[in-house]
């Protein structure tokens, strides 16, 4: 007898096993990701969002804290085909609701045809089907969060690498994961990072070398005081942005952006240079992409499958932005150098 239930929108119920109580809804979206769930779930990316794990085993080695990419775990409920005891048992002490024992192949096939979808969640021993129900109907389109930027940002400004020898990085933190932090502090890198809507004297503290826009969870057109930084320091100061960062940019300097059908989420997304026309596989979480530049940047890489932007630079403004996660965690190490790169611009 089932125990869990996950309504999608349009009103069609699935049930399913409880493996962490709850109720939730959100976003549904999937990921191919055969490993990294520990880094995906502690992503904040997948603020406001129902993650589908379509590889059908999840926890097969275990969980480990040092993986984690933020301290809480972000989406609002886990759906799997099979789910170990240690990732239940992990997703129940944070509160978040957690099903498996359905059909996750089904789900995502629905994703692709129909988009990403609302859904409404309910797991455990009093949970009806009705309960899914009315937490879909409750649940908002990505764009209505509009202070998604509030839910995963720092509070107060946070200084890595304070006695570094390289160059002064003002991150904007839009949602970021921590292996970008301790990307640039590999690279000797002082890391200052501020709120999502930090305004441009808090930032001129600092007396940055680099402007850096995290990735983040939502639609970038929600991140308006990100966008005011890039439009001040822009020509004065290098920029940089990953993900939700490149959108930001984008958006700044006259582009346009927009929601895709159902993202890019996983960790074999090939992207093609156009100038070297090498590709390298890519990680990759996002909802929304860059539905034209502008005229302040050029669109140097590509995604093979579709032809998004992955990569959008100026040279004599001193930009560049990825779409893709150049730090990996989880995935490919092929786009690495992009931090040698930025830090590079800044130093010169």
């Amino acid at each position: 007898m089932a125990d869990a239930y996950v309504a999608l929108e349009g009103e069609r119920v699935v049930e399913a096993r409880a493996r962490a109580p709850g109720t939730a809804r959100g976003e549904l979206v999937f990921t191919t990701a055969y490993t990294g769930y520990e880094e995906s779930l502690t992503d904040p990316s997948y603020e406001e969002q129902v993650l589908t794990f379509s590889y059908p085993l999840i926890g097969n080695y275990g969980v480990r804290e040092e993986r984690f990419e933020s301290d809480r775990v972000h989406p609002r409920a886990a759906v799997t085909r099979e789910m170990t005891d240690d990732v239940a048992e992990w997703l129940e002490r944070e509160g978040v609701p957690a099903v498996d024992h359905l059909d996750t192949r089904d789900i995502v096939t629905e994703i692709r045809d129909e988009g990403a979808m609302k859904c409404g969640i309910a797991a455990g021993p009093d949970a009806t089907a009705e309960d899914a129900l009315e937490q879909l109907a409750q649940c908002k389109h990505m764009s209505e969060h509009t202070d998604i930027g509030e839910q995963v940002s720092v509070d107060e400004v946070e200084t890595y690498n304070a006695d570094g020898d390289g160059s002064t990085v003002a991150l904007v933190d839009c949602g970021a994961k921590g292996s970008i932090i301790e990307s640039l502090v590999e690279r000797d890198a002082v890391v200052h990072v501020f709120p999502y809507d930090a305004s441009e004297s808090d930032v001129a503290d600092v007396d940055p070398d680099l402007l850096f826009i995290s990735n983040g969870p939502g639609d970038p057109q929600n991140f308006e005081q990100a966008g005011d930084l890039v439009d001040t320091y822009v020509g004065d100061v290098p920029l940089a942005g990953i993900c939700l960062g490149q959108q930001v940019v984008a958006n700044a300097l006259g582009g346009e952006t927009e929601k895709m059908e159902f993202g890019h989420r996983g960790v074999n997304q090939p992207v093609r240079d156009l100038r070297s026309n090498q590709v390298v596989m890519t990680t990759q979480n996002h909802g929304y992409t860059v539905a034209d530049p502008g005229d302040s940047l050029d669109v140097t890489q590509v995604n093979v499958n579709d032809d998004t932007p992955e990569g959008l630079e100026n040279d004599e403004l001193n930009i560049i932005t990825r779409q893709y996660h150049p730090e990996a965690n989880p995935g490919p190490h092929d786009s690495l150098g992009f931090f040698d790169d930025v830090l590079a611009m800044a130093e010169k």
